[in-house]
């Protein structure tokens, strides 16, 4: 569990959001959605495939603002986010895609590259990248803007097991250092331990919360046996729910 502070800094409460589907019928995709993030808290959003997640992302960014219920924001604040695919700039280098978002001097610039192995980058293109790079790419321009409110919409996805490890654990060093609160969209138990101070599960849709967890264990002192027994009673608690 990260420092979290105790002041509240985000509340959503989504009462519906429905959808028109292919076929001109409204879906009922999301329903009594409600919860609050803490300054410098990491939750992580759990549910399977369609239940709205990302949806729910969209409308706290304020892609998506057709929906029945409020957001309550600061009055002044930035968002950043990383969506399922990288989504860069693919006729800007590296640099420029990150300048664009608000790295604006080359000191910023270079601490963002540096924290996630973008040195040598700098100066390709997206068309150059592997999938693991650009993916790192879209993690540093959503640092670069400093959000005040971090949204990640499964960000390692399609990637193999090691190299997702190893982006998770830099993306959870650049949390800690600038104090983002954060919001993470995955499918994945076991990622949402490991990244998570706080996970939240919805149903199958219209998605709506079926169980909350506080995960009280330090993220270095989560050893794999308490990993374990919280991933248990997780599991049992969504069981319950079901």
């Amino acid at each position: 569990m990260s420092p979290a502070g105790d002041r509240i800094k985000f509340e959503i409460a989504i009462a519906s959001k429905t959808l028109r589907t292919a076929a001109g019928a409204m879906r009922v995709v999301l329903r009594d959605v409600a919860f609050s993030l803490k300054e410098g808290e990491v939750c992580a959003l759990l549910g399977p495939s369609g239940c709205g997640k990302t949806t729910l992302l969209r409308i706290i960014a304020g892609i998506d603002r057709d929906f029945e219920g409020r957001l309550a924001l600061p009055s002044r604040h930035k968002i950043g986010m990383v969506f399922q695919e990288p989504r860069l700039l693919p006729w800007r280098s590296v640099a420029d895609n990150l300048r664009l978002a608000g790295a604006s001097n080359e000191t910023s610039l270079a601490e963002i590259a540096s924290a996630l192995g973008l040195d040598l980058h700098l100066d390709h293109f997206p068309g150059e990248l592997s999938l693991g790079l650009a993916r790192r790419v879209a993690i540093a321009r959503a640092f670069a803007i400093k959000p005040d409110l971090l949204l990640l919409d499964e960000p390692f996805v399609s990637l193999d097991a090691a190299l997702a490890m190893r982006l998770r654990e830099e993306l959870i060093a650049l949390v800690e250092t600038r104090k983002a609160t954060t919001l993470i969209v995955t499918h994945d138990v076991d990622e949402a331990i490991a990244l998570a101070d706080r996970i939240i599960v919805l149903s199958a849709a219209p998605g709506r919360i079926v169980a909350e967890a506080t995960i009280e264990t330090a993220r270095l002192a989560l050893t794999p046996e308490r990993a374990a027994g919280v991933k248990s009673a997780l599991l049992a608690r969504i069981a319950a729910a079901a």
